[in-house]
This record gives structure tokens, sequence and C-alpha cells, in this order.
């Protein structure tokens, strides 16, 4: 199973992501850590991609869409992900799907955390307190809200056309969100073993009749 996780900044969605992935013993995509793998192990593509941050410029669709690849073509991964700060973009969403028809894989459910903007305010000023992060302020949360909201619209509204997308309550408590998460994933599992089932149980009449 693979999935996508969407949720602005103080939607509790890292926190999601690590219950979902113990849970379901998935593996976690980040963008972030892929760059920042990369720029450790010190590849030529790192080199590049630590060339391109330190300029003060940002890592390019083509880049980032190679390193999922390379993610993704791993057999150890094949249908056990979820995506975590990505897509981004419709042509990210859209190469997304791409990519993993490529390798016979497809997204099978994609979950929005939905907060509102004075929640997330609220939880990005008690964050700052607990953790003194100087880029956690009342200004900085609406501007990252803002954007994320413009960034993630068409985006949303292509998974949503795609029958994909669900959305889920993001001002619960934590084990809440978790259990209703939980529940949408378990039904999609459900269907889908029931699909597999069902044509298992096809094939095997049709071996009997051409064993008649």
């Amino acid at each position: 199973m693979n999935i996508i996780i969407f949720g602005p900044p103080g939607a509790g969605k890292g926190t999601q992501a690590k219950f979902i992935v113990n849970k379901y013993n998935l593996y976690q995509l980040s963008t972030g850590e892929l760059l920042r793998e990369e720029i450790k192990n010190k590849t030529e593509l790192g080199s590049q991609i630590s060339s391109i941050i330190n300029s003060g410029e940002l890592v390019s669709d083509k880049i980032v869409s190679n390193l999922i690849e390379k993610f993704i073509s791993n057999d150890n991964y094949k249908n056990k992900i979820i995506f975590d700060g990505y897509p981004r973009t419709l042509s990210q969403a859209k190469n997304l799907e791409i990519l993993l028809k490529q390798y016979n894989q497809k997204i099978d459910i994609v979950l929005k955390l939905s907060v509102s903007l004075e929640i997330v305010k609220k939880r990005i000023l008690e964050r700052q307190t607990k953790e003194d992060r100087a880029d956690d302020n009342e200004e900085t949360a609406i501007k990252r809200y803002k954007t994320y909201e413009k960034s993630t619209e068409p985006v949303l509204e292509y998974y949503q056309k795609s029958k994909l997308l669900n959305v889920v309550n993001g001002e619960s408590s934590i084990m809440q969100i978790s259990d209703e998460i939980s529940g949408l994933i378990d039904s999609i599992k459900g269907w889908q073993q029931a699909i597999s089932q069902y044509k298992y149980a096809g094939k095997l009449k049709l071996i009997k009749i051409w064993l008649v």
C-alpha cells in the first residue's frame, strides 16, 4: 500500500506519519531526507544538490524526481511507501503517477489533515515555547499556512477527482486522528483483499473448467 499524507505546518502530519509507518510496516519517503542523504553520502548528485542549496536556489523537480524514482524502484519499498512532503505541485503529482506505473505501483489512498489557521497558530506558538525554535512565530505560521493552502489546492483537487482523497479532522486528539486514519486504511486494505480473493476464485473456476 502506498499512501500520501498532506497537512499544513502544525497539523501533526509528522506524528501521524510515524504512527502509520509503525502500524503498517511502511517506509516514510521524505524529500528533505532524500536530499540530505545524497549530500551526506557525497555522491555526484549530492554535490550538485549541495551547490544548488548553498546558492539559495530551489532543487529542481527533475532532481527530486530522480531521487524518488531511485527510492520506489527498490523492491524493499515496493507498495510500502508513505509520501510525506511530496507531491507539492500538480506537475509533481502527475509525474509521481507516471513513475509508480513504471514500477507497477499506484497510490492507494491520500490523506489530508484538515486544520484551521487559528489552531495552526496556537500549536506552532506552543511548539515555539517548548522547543525554542526561532522559525516558529505567528507571522511565519500565517505565511506558511497560506503558502501550503495555495500550493496544495490543485494537487488535492487532482486526487479528489481520482477519488483517492480522504479528509481527516486534524483538530481532534492525536489518538482520535490516528484511529480515524487507521479506519480509512483498513477499509481500503479490506477492499483490496476482497478483490484479490475474488480474482483468485475466478482463476480457480477457470482452471476447473479447463480440466473438465
